[in-house]
């Protein structure tokens, strides 16, 4: 009787092992589904409004918190939008889409480099540049 139990008991427990894996594995998956947020999932909709929002980021003047907060915002943007997009292989061989990620590397790159220190004017100037160039290209379709 009491080995009846036991083969009961680990059954009934592999089972409900079985059911809270699968659970939290639909769970995960669903989660995971959605793109993120401030972003329409639109390319080319996502591409004019990144690059745009990141246009004032950088061009707004401003040290201390402002400026901080502001940096953290934007490395967000950017990582939602290269998560969203890099995968997505019929968006990541876009000229449009080669020049935004150049763009938002470089700013990624400096903000975590130097977090403390404004951006010098030349590569400012650059990755405005090439924001306008990816906002271009992205609307042109290419």
């Amino acid at each position: 009787m009491f080995a009846l139990l036991q083969r009961l008991s680990r059954a009934l427990t592999r089972t409900l092992l079985s059911g809270l894996f699968l659970g939290c594995l639909l769970l995960g998956l669903t989660a995971c589904g959605g793109t993120p947020a401030g972003l329409s999932g639109s390319y080319v909709d996502d591409t004019v409004a990144v690059a745009q929002a990141l246009l004032e980021s950088i061009n707004t003047p401003g040290d201390g918190p402002d400026r901080a907060q502001q940096q953290s915002q934007a490395k967000t943007l950017i990582n939602d939008y290269v998560a969203l997009y890099r995968p997505n292989r019929s968006v990541n061989g876009l000229a449009s889409f080669t020049t935004m990620q150049t763009a938002l590397n470089s700013l990624a790159g400096n903000y975590v480099s130097y977090a403390n220190r404004p951006l010098p004017e030349a590569l400012q100037q650059r990755i405005a540049k090439e924001l306008h160039q990816a906002q271009t290209t992205a609307v042109r379709g290419s």
